[in-house]
């Protein structure tokens, strides 16, 4: 039994809660009568209450993002019905804004808005205490780090087992991109390395190989971000993988040196493009060196094994499906291994908002608040957009089609993968559920009879790639007695999952 829960709704197990791990190591005195409950969505909501309540709770905490707050709204519902006794806290980024929108906030008991690990510990001692806190709506505040539990001694053995582990060197960010809530920051704050990195030697210890960096700015402080790139190199064995989120235009000598060292298989790099366009980077407060972020790419394909995931967002004010599309041209002239293709997002609380009548934005009412429609590209184009980012997932970034794909993209990429993206709807009525083989014939169809390509010439590539992509099935264009030897099939730990897809990219 457990006076406390901690609860959230992961979008998948493998993704391990950080926050949830963060309230639970400041609980102070009261860690010994808590604990954490850890959900996937699409499971029943009932069914989660009733896991709830089998630890007779007096308080129980959701971790509330945008993935989720549908669905644990849901379940809060549910779980005032049949246990009004139990308070309910709400807290995340989610709920830290607009507070008296939102229907899960007008369920909840309290809301925490901003940094909870301090604000829910003083709640729960006020409550259990007997006393009635005499705020509903409770403002948390960012204190000194070095005053914070560090919550990784939480990790399971099953959690280093089989989950992304993830981390923070840092806090908060110093630029003021408006889609962002980090532009709400007013700095980035540095937790003190060698605290931190002891904790990362304690799970390495413990077997530890994945672990995903949430910093917004990594290389924002090169002394710092060199430390911690030694730290890994010094360990470096065939299971290692590390994740960082990186600025485009700032990798001065000193980190490239050491990013160089880095073998292939173990080191990605999450770089946030958003958009080339200078006139849109001005309207949303977004400083970045264009030149020299392809300076960077450059670099970083021909002298690292680094596998590089940009990001490219559709919808901002003040572009269009043109400038869209030579944004993600010139991100695959840049040879970036994959380009997440995003469609804007209103998050609560974030200064995009002050663009939405000048641009004519028009936002979904519900979670994930994806912008429909702007002056510049309209619902249809941004529903083509949608599906675009869909099937390039599963074409491009998936690392199955390599091959295949420049004879897809042709010397028009945007233009040419869009076409296919039109014809594979019209085709499939569907951009989910699509099978391995259904995608490789389609992609074939596609080649021989819209892009004009001979049909031998399509076979080769395309069969070279669905044998490497380890399917078993046959292709209908497969001659008789054809035989696929598929891939040498790989562990189900997440660790193996992120190197099986960089191999794919870089062909290792």
């Amino acid at each position: 039994m457990a006076a406390i829960v901690l609860a959230t709704l992961n979008a998948r197990y493998v993704h391990a809660s950080l926050g949830l791990r963060y309230l639970f190591a400041n609980l102070g005195e009261l860690r010994s009568g808590a604990r954490i409950a850890e959900f996937v969505l699409g499971a029943r909501p009932a069914d989660m209450v009733e896991a709830l309540l089998r630890e007779d709770p007096r308080i129980v905490g959701f971790g509330v993002y945008i993935w989720n707050v549908e669905d644990t709204t849901r379940v809060i519902a549910i779980l005032k019905q049949v246990a009004p006794e139990v308070i309910v806290v709400v807290g995340g980024p989610e709920v830290s804004y607009e507070v008296g929108e939102q229907r899960i906030c007008g369920l909840a008991d309290y809301v925490i808005t901003g940094p909870g690990e301090v604000s829910f510990a003083k709640l729960c001692a006020q409550v259990l205490s007997g006393g009635k806190p005499l705020q509903r709506v409770v403002a948390g505040g960012q204190g000194p780090l070095d005053s914070l539990a560090l919550p990784y001694s939480l990790y399971t053995d099953e959690d280093v087992a089989k989950r992304f582990l993830y981390v923070e060197a840092s806090r908060g960010c110093p630029y003021k991109c408006e889609f962002c809530l980090s532009s709400l920051d007013k700095t980035a704050w540095p937790f003190d390395l060698d605290r931190f990195l002891d904790q990362m030697q304690s799970l390495f210890d413990r077997g530890a190989r994945h672990f995903r960096f949430v910093d917004r700015t990594f290389n924002l402080n090169v002394g710092t971000s060199l430390r911690i790139l030694e730290f890994f190199l010094e360990r470096m064995d065939e299971r290692l993988f590390v994740h960082f989120e990186v600025i485009p235009d700032r990798l001065p000598d000193k980190l490239r040196e050491a990013i160089a060292r880095f073998p292939a298989g173990c080191l990605q790099f999450e770089i946030g493009i958003q958009t080339f366009n200078p006139e849109v980077q001005a309207l949303i407060s977004r400083r970045q060196d264009n030149a020299k972020a392809e300076e960077n790419f450059a670099w970083l394909r021909e002298h690292t094994h680094a596998l590089i995931h940009a990001d490219l967002i559709a919808g901002l004010p003040g572009e269009d499906l043109a400038s869209f599309g030579g944004g993600f041209d010139r991100l695959r002239a840049m040879r970036a291994h994959e380009i997440q293709v995003g469609i804007l997002k209103r998050l609560r609380g974030t200064p995009i908002a002050r663009h939405t009548d000048a641009f004519r934005m028009r936002y979904n009412p519900d979670p994930p608040y994806n912008v429909l429609a702007t002056d510049r590209i309209g619902f249809a184009d941004m529903q083509r957009i949608a599906r675009f980012a869909r099937y390039w997932d599963m074409v491009g970034n998936a690392g199955r089609f390599r091959r295949v794909l420049p004879l897809l993209l042709g010397d028009s990429p945007f233009l040419n993968f869009m076409r296919f993206s039109d014809w594979l709807y019209e085709t499939a009525k569907k951009t989910h559920e699509i099978s391995l083989e259904r995608l490789f014939e389609a992609v074939f169809r596609f080649l021989v009879e819209e892009r004009g390509i001979a049909r031998e010439a399509a076979i080769e590539p395309v069969l070279a790639d669905y044998e490497a992509s380890g399917a078993k099935g046959r292709l209908s264009f497969m001659k008789t007695g054809t035989r696929v030897r598929g891939a040498k099939a790989q562990g189900a730990a997440a660790e193996h999952r992120s190197r099986v897809r960089q191999a794919r990219h870089t062909g290792t």
